[in-house]
């Protein structure tokens, strides 16, 4: 136990970060991140992961631990995998988020800026809010679960083009899947109903930011629910539809459903895999139970007002 100058008892941080992740170069602001924690009086540890689901079974340890402050530096499949491990204990430590992805929707959705500094900021001023996460039986997820049209391309794309084009890498791996909609065939069971029917899109979302668009206004991120939406397969009309989808943001259009429930059973065989927070999962049913404000996150103090009602 560390003791500051003043005799007060240290609080302890861990920071996960993904040296792959983006562009590489968190390692370059890592001393920096360090240097302003250790001024706030914590007492500082830093582990980066090594593998793909290496920062599961990290973030678990740090529960174990009962570090105070678990600050994760990466794009949302690490933040995703950090979630995994947490949402098994019992223990949470509070988290501070540092986005260094390509695209990173959950920062989006938050308002949490890549540049450093005013990450940290955040993480040191801001106000910590109990979020909503999801229970399913491939895991758990935090911001999207989907399945359907261009949902893999997170974990599609190259890293080699992600890294040096950025989010336009997306674009690109988006075009050769404009020309092969799926057509799956899904019964749909939640809080107020039954879906049937032939999709071509299916989101569960508890952000406002999906891919860098608007898919729901304003939501609620503590309620209990999520919101869902679905596309309905329409042939030759599909990529339209999703156009005007995004062009027009979260508003009513023809043959897109959406509702929200706290819970939610997906029945399909369809091949196509889910993706999860842009990690890919296994293909199949899914069943959907949200975790009311599981995990405490800081932001800012107007997003706390936005987006958390508890």
């Amino acid at each position: 136990m560390l003791l500051t100058e003043e005799g007060d008892i240290m609080q302890r941080c861990k920071i996960i970060y993904n040296p792959e992740s983006g562009k590489k170069d968190f390692i370059n602001h890592l001393d920096y991140v360090i240097s302003r924690l250790t001024e706030a009086g914590y007492e500082v540890d830093v582990v980066a992961t090594k593998r793909s689901k290496h920062a599961i079974s990290l973030a678990k340890q740090v529960c174990e631990d009962k570090y105070d402050l678990l600050v994760i530096s990466g794009g949302d499949g690490t933040i995703h995998e950090c979630i995994n491990g947490m949402a098994v204990s019992k223990y949470k430590p509070r988290i501070g988020y540092i986005p260094s992805g390509t695209a990173c929707d959950l920062a989006a959705t938050l308002k949490i800026p890549k540049k450093v500094s005013k990450a940290v900021d955040i993480i040191l001023e801001g106000v910590p809010v109990k979020m909503d996460i999801a229970k399913s039986n491939n895991g758990y997820f935090l911001y999207v679960t989907a399945i359907g049209t261009y949902v893999d391309i997170s974990y599609v794309t190259d890293s080699r083009l992600k890294k040096y084009f950025g989010y336009f890498a997306y674009l690109i791996t988006g075009i050769k899947e404009f020309f092969t909609i799926p057509m799956i065939k899904t019964k749909i069971v939640h809080d107020q109903g039954t879906f049937r029917g032939y999709f071509s899109l299916i989101l569960v979302v508890n952000s406002q930011k999906i891919a860098g668009f608007d898919f729901v206004n304003r939501p609620v991120l503590d309620d209990g629910y999520v919101d869902v939406i679905l596309y309905r397969y329409i042939p030759f009309f599909n990529n339209l539809l999703y156009f005007l989808s995004v062009a027009l943001g979260p508003r009513m259009l023809p043959f897109v459903h959406r509702f929200r429930t706290s819970r939610l059973k997906i029945y399909t065989d369809h091949h196509h895999k889910w993706n999860m927070d842009g990690e890919e999962a296994n293909s199949g049913n899914l069943n959907i139970e949200v975790i009311k404000q599981a995990i405490e996150i800081i932001v800012k103090p107007n997003i706390k007002s936005k987006y958390f009602k508890g």
